[in-house]
């Protein structure tokens, strides 16, 4: 192993693996990149479902990022202790979520808190409790672009949408397209589906606007982020940058996003001729995919993935005499998002050491205080 390659580090005595260790100055690059990618930065709304974290929230902050996409009231929540100014929940509140969120609303007054919205049921729900706590609760229109998860279609919103506008206690800013089904990997194709998957989108704000409406337009993930970002009416929410992964590096190199989170784990066993056991089971890293298509190790790239089970993974490798027992392998996920949310804390690593800091992933839980 190159002991002067990014991802060494020295000293590892005191870490117990399976660990998720971040790179903070790669996690900073990644956000300075980003911040270079669309002339202004007012235009960034990114998601933070990938790191979920306190710190990583202040980094976006101090680049000048005030607006920001959540998936949970956990992850909203965390982003109003980060004094974040602005937070879109990218989900329909129902049941006990829309009571949760209007606490969130009247806790954290400082934060503009938003959310969307796909229903008229849904819609005269919140505008009936908005109104009961004499609040006014802003709203997007979710719009289904082909992903077909969430959302009602572009041709079918403009109904909804003079109905929501008639209503007390709600706002209409704008409106919400996730289109994650575009992935592309030839950046050309991507953006050719992107442009067919928008057009009614657009078509429908120019709709609007001729009736004297300007809506915002908050769309994309990280694949169609550079297509986005070259359109000045969408605000872009990418989510995975300031961590990375393989996948997405893989899947999408135009983007010069560098990991910065990495699986530690350890040899535990020479089960066989040629194989060995790691502590690195699928409660440790995102297992939705093929078992190939889960981790890369950057310092065992050609090992053979044999099996894994809840606390173990299994490889074959060329030499066995390589990986004798407490070896380090160093992970890049796959797919980082859920990987991350395995954990309760992420280790830093700084100059090649792991540093005593850390930094609490506080909205992979459910529930924060609210």
């Amino acid at each position: 192993m190159d002991k002067t390659a990014w991802y060494n580090l020295q000293d590892l005595d005191t870490l117990d693996t399976p660990a998720l260790v971040w790179y903070p100055s790669r996690i900073t690059q990644n956000i300075e990149t980003l911040v270079t990618m669309l002339p202004e930065v007012n235009r960034l709304r990114p998601h933070i479902k990938t790191h979920k974290c306190q710190e990583v929230t202040a980094l976006m902050l101090a680049k000048g990022i005030t607006k920001f996409k959540c998936a949970t009231i956990a992850e909203a929540e965390m982003l109003a202790m980060s004094q974040a100014p602005d937070v879109l929940l990218a989900y329909q509140p129902v049941a006990t979520k829309l009571q949760r969120f209007i606490t969130l609303i009247q806790t954290y007054t400082t934060t503009q808190f938003s959310c969307l919205v796909d229903d008229l049921s849904v819609a005269q729900a919140i505008a009936t409790a908005a109104t009961q706590h004499k609040i006014t609760i802003d709203v997007y229109i979710d719009l289904n672009v082909g992903m077909n998860r969430t959302g009602i279609l572009p041709q079918k919103a403009e109904e909804l949408i003079n109905a929501l506008l008639e209503l007390n206690g709600i706002s209409v800013k704008g409106l919400h397209a996730y289109d994650g089904h575009i992935r592309d990997q030839d950046l050309a194709l991507r953006t050719e589906n992107c442009h067919k998957a928008f057009i009614p989108v657009f078509d429908l704000v120019s709709t609007f606007s001729e009736k004297g409406q300007t809506f915002q337009v908050v769309a994309g993930g990280s694949p169609t982020f550079p297509i986005h970002a070259q359109n000045p009416q969408v605000e872009c929410s990418p989510g995975t940058f300031p961590l990375w992964d393989k996948g997405y590096k893989d899947a999408f190199p135009e983007q010069a996003f560098e990991p910065a989170a990495l699986v530690l784990s350890r040899v535990i066993s020479h089960p066989s001729t040629n194989r060995i056991c790691i502590d690195l089971g699928h409660k440790s890293v995102a297992a939705e995919n093929d078992l190939s298509r889960r981790v890369h190790f950057l310092n065992a790239p050609d090992a053979q993935f044999i099996g894994q089970s809840e606390e173990h993974l299994v490889l074959e490798v060329s030499d066995i005499q390589d990986f004798p027992i407490g070896k380090v392998l160093y992970g890049v996920p796959i797919h980082v998002c859920p990987t991350v949310a395995l954990y309760e804390r992420a280790y830093l690593a700084e100059n090649q050491f792991i540093t005593n800091k850390y930094w609490k992933i506080i909205a992979r839980d459910r529930k924060i205080m609210l």
